[in-house]
């Protein structure tokens, strides 16, 4: 089991203690006399090391090092398998849905997991009185729990804005009922955004999700209509005007995915950032491989440089103070999710579900489709408690590659949907994803270190 890792950043020297979450910025000395497996005897370590550092240097470094071990900052012990193991055995509460208000969509996305809108079925609409279940349902299934987080998103779900109004008037009325704290957020494509629109999600959204894909020529190129024109013209001062109506402290991103198509996706998080926006996320696509727009192992080192140039860039504009988040390089170093959100990631089929327009539940937006992951409907009572359990059993202590993994309590065993899209099991983790999610973990960790260091 990794209990240490090491990697270089810009120049600068890192080291991981994986079970604490402790990370030391380190000089090239300590970086190479600790290794992965543990802290060889101090004799072994001289006459090792001793040609390329003065020896005194490296008895003092040893030293520092035996102080941090017995602080339990380095080689630290793993604290969370039992609870790992045994997170099946109590109950399980529901606390987030996907709401699909629309299984229809009026762009043709050229990567759109969701089949263009359909979702492998057929284009429907949620109706509001299934919207309205589906709040009786989670506050229902949500127990002792208060707060409780519903993503209103598609195919297009402003396509149903009437719809989505009488939901989110529903769920007020039924959050003072029960006592509870309904939050709402959006994905959309903000093609059908216009003042009355905005002026609704600004009031009654948490969050907003904004799609478009970065440059011009890259959005209009895979974000096109019906006709196969692209929407950027007509996105970019919508998604500006939505932005700019949000008060400061109310969340929203301006959300992208790149491809095999543009690789040098730095590009573009730099458009989105030079055209104001200050919170961005553009995402890898999720593609089989023989897509012509998939990502391949191949691209892996271009991918890599790309977040390079991103933590670089970050670095610089903190300094001068125009800076802007990159959602994939948020992390907290100081504390963190809890346990159970470390091991197990988004809870995917035992605290998330996603509900279709026709009350199908499932355990994500991205199992939508695939009937045999239907968990129940919000029409009738009941929940698949099986299923539901071998979601909650899903974590990194049941995954055996996750469990040797140091990035493990930062990923969480990765998306259990593209863990079974590429290997049939929710158990095994999708390999690709996995090498850029270490990739961003390690420029997350530097960024927040060198800006705690400033």
């Amino acid at each position: 089991m990794a209990d240490i890792h090491k990697f270089i950043q810009d120049g600068e020297y890192y080291i991981i203690d994986v079970n604490s979450g402790a990370v030391h910025v380190v000089d090239e000395l300590v970086y190479h006399i600790v290794g992965e497996d543990g802290l060889k005897d101090k004799g072994s370590i001289i006459a090792e090391f001793g040609k390329a550092y003065e020896k005194q240097d490296i008895i003092e470094a040893y030293e520092e090092l035996e102080e941090l071990i017995k602080e339990g900052v380095l080689y630290s012990k793993d604290l969370y398998e039992n609870i790992g193991l045994k997170a099946a055995e109590g109950p399980s509460y529901i606390k987030a849905l996907c709401l699909n208000i629309a299984h229809d969509c009026n762009l043709r996305c050229k990567y759109c997991f969701a089949d263009e809108g359909e979702y492998k079925g057929k284009r429907e609409i949620m109706s509001a009185d299934i919207g309205k279940k589906a709040i009786d349902f989670v506050i229902k299934s949500s127990g002792p729990r208060k707060n409780i987080e519903v993503d209103l998103f598609g195919g297009e779900p402003l396509m149903a804005f009437n719809t989505v109004k009488e939901i989110v008037e529903y769920a007020k009325e039924q959050e003072k009922i029960h006592n509870k704290t309904i939050r709402f957020t959006m994905t959309t494509n903000a093609t059908l955004l216009n003042d009355e629109i905005m002026d609704y999600l600004d009031k009654n959204m948490g969050n907003i999700v904004l799609s478009i894909d970065g440059r011009k020529k890259v959005n209009d190129d895979v974000r096109v209509r019906v006709d196969g024109s692209g929407c950027y013209d007509t996105i970019l001062p919508k998604i500006k005007e939505m932005v700019n109506i949000r008060d400061k402290g109310k969340q929203y991103y301006a959300r992208g995915t790149f491809t095999r198509n543009n690789l040098d996706f730095y590009e573009d998080l730099i458009h989105l950032a030079n055209e104001g926006f200050d919170e961005i996320s553009i995402e890898p696509v999720v593609l089989p491989e023989e897509h012509s727009l998939s990502l391949r192992e191949e691209d892996l080192p271009k991918i890599f440089e790309q977040y390079d140039k991103i933590y670089k860039e970050m670095v610089k504009r903190h300094k001068k103070g125009n800076e802007f988040k990159f959602y994939h390089f948020n992390i907290d170093l100081q504390g963190g999710p809890c346990v159970y959100k470390r091991i197990s990631g988004c809870g995917a089929g035992h605290e998330y579900v996603a509900i279709t327009p026709s009350g199908d539940i499932y355990p994500c937006h991205q199992f939508v489709g695939n009937e045999d992951f239907i968990m129940g409907n919000v029409l009738k009572q009941g929940l698949d408690k099986n299923m539901q359990r071998k979601f909650k059993e899903a974590n990194i202590y049941f995954k055996p590659i996750c469990k040797e993994c140091w990035a493990r309590f930062y990923c969480s065993g990765g998306c259990q949907a593209n863990n079974y899209n590429f290997n049939k099991d929710i158990h095994i983790p999708y390999k690709l994803g996995c090498e850029m999610q270490k990739k961003r973990i390690e420029c997350a960790i530097a960024l927040k270190a060198k800006i705690m260091e400033e």
